[in-house]
């Protein structure tokens, strides 16, 4: 397992297809805030952007804009469009029977894939969060794996067959993986973060080993061994690019994985303790509370509840 594989599996971030865009000329739609991030890939022609509070942008062929706080935006074929569309004012569309979203007047040019992601919500924190408010990649004819996924894309949109929208529901997940490789390489900086520690190939390392194998008796001095680097060099670069340190990391990996088994199953405290590397009851019950404010035994219950409510 890698460090992407690891975060992504721990957070359990899953893509759901959103609306599948055929757009001719003159047409503006809203889109509101959402539960997570927002995802737009153009496969062909062109669309204006504009996320609430920041400037317009134009995307193009091949690029791709994700939202990472879902933060509400207007879509538009041209900035005088643009400029008209706001919640109070979207224009009409027509929903055809593959489900494609047709808007504007004219014969469609535009094509576009919009999703939306979110992660668990027994997960602690959201690699996501880490993102800039607004990421935009743009399109590269250099056949990397970003540009390849939005080709396929544009494929299944422009001439859908049997199963596009499983294919495309499958396509998701993929473009988001892609996207973040892109945005890895493209990107110079940035704070400590999961996002941000995968750059360091000791750091990511470790924390692949850590995400493997979470229930392990995992120390800094082991991990430091596997990484072949000395204990203090791991311990420097640990809270420099993720922000904790290795313990920490295992502590919140660990209380993340036992969370969700107490929403999921009816394993008892006693074998989740063990699973996930507490050898008694009584200190995985005092890690947990620490860290969720709440006994293990009273989550399960509140999760239970909330997952059990009618959605809307």
């Amino acid at each position: 397992m890698d460090a992407l594989t690891g975060l992504i599996d721990a957070q359990v971030v899953r893509g759901v297809l959103g609306a599948r865009i055929a757009a001719a000329d003159d047409w503006g739609w809203w889109s509101a805030q959402g539960p997570g991030a927002a995802f737009h890939a153009v496969t062909s022609g062109a669309v204006w952007v504009a996320p609430e509070g920041c400037e317009p942008l134009q995307l193009r062929a091949g690029d791709v804009l994700l939202l990472p706080s879902g933060r509400a935006h207007a879509l538009a074929s041209d900035p005088e469009a643009l400029a008209r569309t706001s919640p109070e004012r979207s224009d009409g569309y027509t929903l055809t029977g593959d489900g494609t979203v047709r808007m504007g007047r004219g014969q469609a040019h535009t094509h576009i894939l919009c999703a939306h992601f979110a992660h668990d919500p027994t997960a602690s924190a959201s690699f996501l969060a880490a993102l800039p408010e607004t990421v935009l990649l743009r399109g590269r004819g250099d056949g990397g794996g970003l540009a390849e996924t939005v080709r396929l894309v544009g494929r299944e949109l422009t001439s859908p067959g049997p199963g596009s929208q499983v294919v495309l529901a499958r396509l998701v997940d993929v473009l988001l993986v892609q996207a973040l490789r892109d945005w890895l390489e493209r990107d110079d900086g940035g704070s400590a973060s999961p996002l941000h520690a995968l750059r360091d190939p000791v750091v990511s390392t470790a924390m692949a080993m850590i995400d493997a194998d979470p229930g392990r008796a995992w120390t800094t001095t082991e991990l430091a061994r596997a990484t072949a680097v000395s204990r203090a060099t791991l311990a420097r670069r640990f809270p420099a690019t993720l922000g904790e340190t290795p313990a920490a990391y295992l502590t919140r990996r660990r209380l993340d994985l036992s969370a969700r088994r107490l929403r999921d199953t009816d394993d008892p405290l006693e074998q989740i303790a063990q699973d996930v590397g507490y050898t008694s009851v009584y200190a995985f019950s005092r890690a947990f509370r620490r860290q969720r404010g709440v006994p293990p035994g009273r989550f399960r219950s509140a999760s239970r509840t909330v997952a059990a409510q009618p959605n809307g």
